[in-house]
This record gives C-alpha cells, sequence and structure tokens, in this order.
C-alpha cells in the first residue's frame, strides 16, 4: 500500500513512525512511502473543527487529515495510527481500553499508546489476505 505525506510535512516523521508500527504488525499489507503521484493514501495537515480524520474506503486509499488543534491535545503518533488503522480497515472502537488503539480519543488525552493490539493486528491481516 503506497502512501503520499508530502502534503502533511509537519507530520512526516510521525507518518513514517506509523507505517513502520504497523508494518512490524502485520504480514498481509506494507505500508510504503511513495510521494507525489504514486500514493493511494494520501496525508494532509491543518485545521478542521472536526479534529483529524480518514475518508475513503478502507483499503488503503483514500486521505488522512492531521487536524493541528486535535494533535496539541491527543499524542500525535498515536492519531496517525489510529487513522492509519482505519486506511487498513479498522472501525473506531471508542469505549474501548487504551490497550486498544482504535478506541481512539475516547480514554482520554492521557492515553499515549500508538500500538495496534494482536486483535487489531491480525483483523488486518484477515481483511488484506
Amino acid at each position: 500500500m503506497y502512501y503520499d505525506d508530502s502534503q502533511a510535512p509537519s507530520f512526516d516523521s510521525l507518518i513514517d513512525q506509523s507505517a513502520a508500527i504497523w508494518n512490524a504488525r502485520v504480514a498481509n499489507v506494507k505500508l510504503v512511502e511513495k510521494d507525489g503521484a504514486g500514493g493511494a493514501l494520501k496525508y494532509y495537515e491543518g485545521n478542521d473543527t472536526r479534529g483529524s480524520y480518514y475518508y475513503g474506503r478502507g483499503q488503503g486509499d483514500g486521505y488522512i487529515f492531521m487536524d493541528y488543534a486535535q494533535a496539541d491535545v491527543y499524542a500525535p503518533l498515536r492519531i496517525v495510527a489510529h487513522e492509519t488503522g482505519h486506511a487498513l480497515g479498522l472501525p473506531d472502537r471508542y469505549t474501548q481500553p487504551c490497550s486498544k488503539l482504535m478506541s481512539g480519543g475516547g480514554p482520554g488525552p492521557s492515553c499515549t499508546n500508538p500500538y495496534p493490539d494482536s486483535v487489531e493486528a491480525s483483523e488486518v491481516d484477515t481483511l488484506w489476505r
């Protein structure tokens, strides 16, 4: 799965770290940086009253918008990894604990865990068979 983070320069290193986290935990899909026209998943940054979000079909395409204000309150690496989880096909699960990456902001700003657990990683591997 190719991603393009050229439109999110403030988050470039965090996006690359998130890709490395996912690549270390799943076997059936790999995130590879390909800035320019080649990335099916694109990252953008700016201000949006909705906060950070993913828009797409959950099949490695679409875009992720990183909101500055949200990244000032919540752990930015967790936000990037969480939104990337959506691009890989996972839904929000706000009522779950901090140990679940897809719980997003549900556990509050003190939760900084950027790692999907083994169940979340297995779900991605199942979706990307």
